[in-house]
This record gives structure tokens, C-alpha cells and sequence, in this order.
């Protein structure tokens, strides 16, 4: 029953570390079953959806433990159960890659479909098509998955959409197949090339991953090891857009700055001041910032992951902003929420029209998930007043401290336990 208070209009400056990124994390994780020896995953994030993978590798029998809270260790070696349970997977969407990995080194796997947050269809149908093409047979019944294959061959598959899930889940799957995998019209997010790198680390053999097209030759014998995840892309970017929306000054380190491309244009685009080093991106906003407009594409289009957060700060920006979401279909449930703190927004279908220069107030609100979480918490930060955030716990799903981060900033915000 925690939830966030803001006492808002306070500025942000100094500078913030971003940590390992999410959803790297949450692929990664389970693809260390394809290892026949000791993981050791660095610079992971201390997130619920980390700690309930760890739990469910466990349940499994696996020998799997922090070594500190962004280190783990996984050995496989001892896996015991073949089977998920759905107590474990129900939070989270990410549990569907323990159905690739397990198909991928036993050939058979039971996992829940998958739950995690409600933004609209996003089926796994891609997934079962790509397990079916290597000579998997897939069912389903009272809400389970079942994989079995007497053996995986490699084929050739074609995503009718580039599906971030799907390139990474038969990736996974393909690396202990007979054969050689080709993926055409793969996703090309970080986060795959991130999964594609810590394979190979393994010993799998994966070419093209970051192009549209991904070649896997299975079979290798893939052996333990260490490995560093990527920065979180979209934690960057909600501490950017924080700064802009407070008229800050804030240095964000620890990131891979290309990863940024796309909303640092269009902050840039705002009004905002930039620089850009190595590993760091400052983000100033001395002068009022003005609306744009913008479409949500795959990598490296602006991610869907930031369009909540980018609505909150397009709401206080002087002037029209349209929002065309074309990843997926019912991501503006978070609306009715951002409008009791005074944003003026008009949805219709996949478009959001936002009538900028609103002055916000705080509000009792509640997270709808994840990013909608986020946005909250920025427009609180420039609301007048008191803004009270409930349903906390789909922002512990992927920030880490987000309070205390923020609060380090200069931010007014603390978490309360009712």
C-alpha cells in the first residue's frame, strides 16, 4: 500500500546514475539457462521484475543468488522442473522468455501467459509461430503455455511485425536448435543486441542482431560467464524529460547517448539545451519550452516506453502537440489520471491532441502501469501543490529509488506506507 507524495514546482539539478536497463534484464535473465555453466549478470537493476525472475529461476531449482543488489548469479546446471507457476508469472509480461529458453535446452516447457501491465493487445502469437517453424508444438489450456519438441531444427522466419518479444524469444530458443535460424524483420532495440551480445558471450554463434535481419546457428555448446547489461534507455529518458519539465539543469550519466537520438531531438526541438558527452547527456531547460509533435515507432523511432512521459511534459509546453501512437492500440488509459492534475488532452483512436501551457495542481491520482506511473510522478514534480500517487507498485516494476534519485535532485518527493 505504498504510494509517492510530490510537493511540486521544485527544480532539478545535479547529476543522476542511471542503472542497468529492464527490459535487457529481463531477457537475459532467463536466457542464462541456455548455459551449461555459472552467469554472473553485473549491473542489473533493483526492480520487482528483476527479483521475481530470480524467484521463478529458484522455483525451478536453480542455483540462483545476489552476490550484491545489481549482481546475480545463476548456475542451470541443477534445474530441476520444467514448469512455471502462475503465482510467479502473473506481474510480469517478461515470463513468456522462460518458454523460449526452456523449449531451447530441455525441448519441452509449461509457463502461464504472461500478465505484466494492461495497455492493450500484445499477443504472443509471433512467439508460437517462430517455436512451431523449428518443430515445437504449442497448446494452451487453463491458462498455460505447454512447448514440446522431440527436436529443434532451424528455419527461416518472418515476423509480420518487428516484434521485440518475439526476435529475442526465438533467438533464445534457436541457439540450442539443429541448424541455422534466420529471423527476418527482427526488432532492432538494445535490448535484442544487448541479448544477441550475452549469448554470443556463451558461446552461441548470433549474427545481425541491430539489423533487420538476425542469423543464429545453433547448437553450440554454450558454456558460463560474466556480463555487464546495457543502461536503462527509457530511465534516462524519463530523468531527462523531469529535467526539462522543472526547467532544470541535470546531468544524466551512465548511458549510451546514441540510445537517446530520438527524444533528444525533439527536446531539442522543444526549446531545450543540450550537451552530450561520452557516456552522459545534460539536459537544461532555462527558457519556456513549446509543443511538438510525435509518432511512436519501433527502434530507432521515439519508444512507446516515453510517450506517457513525454504527454505530461507536452502539457505545460506553450502551444499544440499531437501524439500518434502506432506500437500499440490502448496505451491512453493513463489520460483520465493526468487530467485530474489539469492536463487538457482530446483521444481519438491511436491520436492524443494536447492543448499545452496547462498549469498543473496536485492531485490524488494512481498508476495504471508502468510508464503511466512515470508520467505522474513528472507532472507532479510540476504541479502546484500536492500530488499523491497510489498503485505504487507498477513504478517499483522498473525504476529503481525513484524517490530517492529524485529527491537527490532536489525534488520534494518521499514514499509513504499506509
Amino acid at each position: 500500500m505504498d504510494r509517492i507524495v510530490i510537493n511540486g514546482q521544485k527544480r532539478l539539478s545535479g547529476a543522476i546514475h542511471i542503472n542497468g536497463a529492464k527490459n535487457a534484464a529481463v531477457a537475459i535473465i532467463p536466457a542464462a539457462i541456455a548455459a551449461e555453466g555459472v552467469c554472473v549478470i553485473e549491473n542489473l537493476p533493483r526492480i520487482e521484475d528483476v527479483a521475481i525472475l530470480a524467484n521463478a529461476l529458484q522455483s525451478l531449482g536453480m542455483d540462483c543468488k545476489f552476490l550484491d543488489p545489481h549482481t546475480l548469479q545463476i548456475d542451470a546446471s541443477s534445474i530441476k522442473e520444467r514448469k512455471m507457476t502462475y503465482d510467479l508469472a502473473r506481474n510480469m509480461r517478461a515470463s513468456y522468455y522462460l518458454l523460449g529458453a526452456m523449449l531451447g535446452r530441455f525441448k519441452e516447457a509449461e509457463v502461464p501467459l504472461p500478465g505484466g501491465c494492461n495497455f492493450g493487445a500484445r499477443p504472443i502469437d509471433l512467439h508460437i509461430k517462430g517455436f512451431e517453424a523449428m518443430g515445437a508444438k504449442i497448446t494452451q489450456e487453463h491458462g498455460m503455455l505447454y512447448a514440446k519438441a522431440d527436436r529443434l531444427a532451424g528455419a527461416n522466419i518472418y515476423l509480420d511485425m518487428a516484434s521485440v518479444g518475439a526476435t529475442i524469444n526465438i533467438m533464445i530458443a534457436a541457439v540450442n536448435a539443429e541448424g541455422v535460424t534466420t529471423i527476418d524483420n527482427a526488432a532492432k532495440e538494445p535490448h535484442v543486441v544487448d541479448t544477441a551480445n550475452f549469448l554470443n558471450m556463451l558461446g552461441a554463434n548470433i549474427k545481425g542482431a541491430g539489423t533487420d535481419m538476425i542469423r543464429i546457428t545453433g547448437c553450440q555448446r554454450m558454456h558460463g560467464g560474466e556480463y555487464q547489461i546495457i543502461p536503462d534507455q527509457i530511465e534516462a529518458g524519463t530523468y531527462m524529460i523531469a529535467s526539462a519539465i522543472t526547467g532544470g539543469d541535470v546531468v544524466v550519466e551512465n548511458i549510451i547517448p546514441k540510445h537517446m537520438d530520438s527524444l533528444s531531438a525533439k527536446l531539442s526541438e522543444m526549446n531545450c539545451k543540450l550537451e552530450e558527452g561520452g557516456d552522459y547527456i545534460r539536459v537544461m531547460a532555462p527558457e519556456p519550452l513549446h509543443g511538438v509533435n510525435i509518432k511512436t515507432m519501433v527502434y530507432p523511432g521515439f519508444p512507446t516506453d516515453l510517450q506517457p512521459q513525454m504527454t505530461a511534459l507536452l502539457s505545460t509546453a506553450k502551444g499544440t502537440s499531437v501524439i500518434t501512437e502506432t506500437v500499440f492500440d490502448n496505451r491512453y488509459q493513463y489520460m483520465t489520471e493526468l487530467k485530474r492534475l489539469g492536463c487538457e488532452v482530446t483521444v481519438e483512436g491511436r491520436v492524443a491532441v494536447i492543448e499545452g501551457g496547462s498549469t498543473l495542481t496536485g492531485a490524488e491520482v494512481r498508476a495504471t502501469d508502468l510508464r503511466a506511473g512515470a508520467a505522474l510522478i513528472i507532472a507532479g514534480l510540476a504541479a502546484e501543490g500536492r500530488t499523491v500517487i497510489s498503485n505504487v507498485k507498477y513504478i517499483d516494476r522498473g525504476y529503481e529509488g525513484v524517490e530517492t534519485k529524485l529527491g537527490a535532485l532536489g525534488a520534494d518527493i518521499r514514499r509513504e506506507t499506509r
